[in-house]
């Protein structure tokens, strides 16, 4: 991940892994529509050619001979505000559009039809080839449909939607669930460190790919301990927190704590960092294990909370970290 990207502690809401899938574009000749979310980053390989001509990892339109200009419908796999996006160019030199533009609509079906009202988010844009392209959304949405607008032709590595996960919150109930799971809407805002893996997998759906699908801090040569401080999905009370160390065994962290502090007014993630916010012990310093699901039920009871810090000591790499608990509304 770019190390300036100024959306770093919004979520990508384009990863397939949630269900986002690139459904309709009018033209992908040169290079397939599905590239433009891929998770990885885009690579060139100079000598690379197939059928179409050379390949290139992002997707690609032909050049048009007419007045129109191309577009693509991306179905995200979850309801969500957006707060900046990335429009990513790299590599794409003499065939990038020179301008773009960006939609959003709430759509239950897979394919919004004729009848369907598109929202402009960012209007007509200019690009430049071979950039990052960072532009501000004001939480706009929340949309299930994104339309992706290029003028008249052309190539885009990918396209990245940093935003908010929108969850029903109708279907929770009462019962238990994870309050920190990105799709219920939780999200890491600030970190430590993050030199091999992003604080955004230790929410993400399900068990980690790999060792890199984890957040994992660089080795710590220093005094200190490295640190990930969460917004939970919603206010609630904390019944048990899970810490995966998974595929981490040479690297993983010798103890971990948990901290947790209810806030009335949202705070921003630097603030957050400061030391006169009165975090708690939610779960105290305690041993882990190698490539191990460590699960610690009836945490220290603190009443309802809104966002956690786990700390590592002194460094190292955790897979996935889960607070279940239930939602408080009052």
């Amino acid at each position: 991940m770019p190390s300036n990207n100024p959306f770093h502690q919004w979520i990508n809401l384009e990863q397939p892994r949630l269900g986002t899938r690139v459904v309709y574009a009018t033209d992908e000749f040169f290079a397939a529509k599905e590239r433009l979310i891929d998770a990885a980053e885009p690579v060139f390989i100079a000598d690379k050619f197939d059928d179409h001509g050379k390949w290139m990892d992002g997707w690609e339109s032909r050049r048009r001979r007419d007045a129109g200009h191309d577009f693509c419908i991306i179905r995200l796999g979850v309801l969500g505000n957006l707060r900046g996006v990335d429009i990513d160019t790299r590599f794409f030199t003499g065939n990038f559009p020179p301008h773009a533009s960006l939609e959003g609509c709430i759509c239950d079906q897979k394919m919004p039809d004729d009848d369907t009202v598109w929202e402009e988010i960012i209007s007509r844009a200019a690009l430049q080839g071979d950039s990052h392209h960072w532009l501000p959304i004001d939480g706009k949405g929340p949309y299930t449909h994104i339309r992706f607008h290029i003028y008249p032709d052309g190539g885009v590595a990918r396209l990245r939607l940093y935003g908010a996960v929108r969850p029903d919150t109708s279907r929770w109930g009462d019962d238990a669930i994870d309050l920190l799971a990105l799709e219920n809407g939780g999200r890491a805002l600030i970190c430590s460190d993050e030199h091999y893996g992003s604080m955004h997998n230790l929410n993400l759906p399900g068990r980690s790919l790999n060792m890199g699908d984890g957040w994992e801090t660089a080795r710590r040569r220093g005094p200190g301990n490295d640190w990930v401080i969460f917004a939970l999905a919603a206010k609630g009370t904390v019944e048990s927190v899970e810490i995966d160390t998974e595929h981490f065994k040479g690297n993983y962290p010798d103890r971990a704590a948990v901290d947790a502090v209810c806030l009335e007014s949202p705070l921003g993630p630097a603030e957050l960092v400061d030391n006169t916010v009165p975090w708690q012990t939610l779960l105290p310093e305690s041993k882990l294990e190698m490539n191990q699901q460590h699960e610690f039920k009836g945490p220290k009871q603190i009443g309802p909370v809104t966002h956690v810090r786990m700390r590592i000591f002194p460094d190292g790499g955790v897979s996935r970290l889960r607070i279940r608990g239930r939602r408080v509304t009052s």
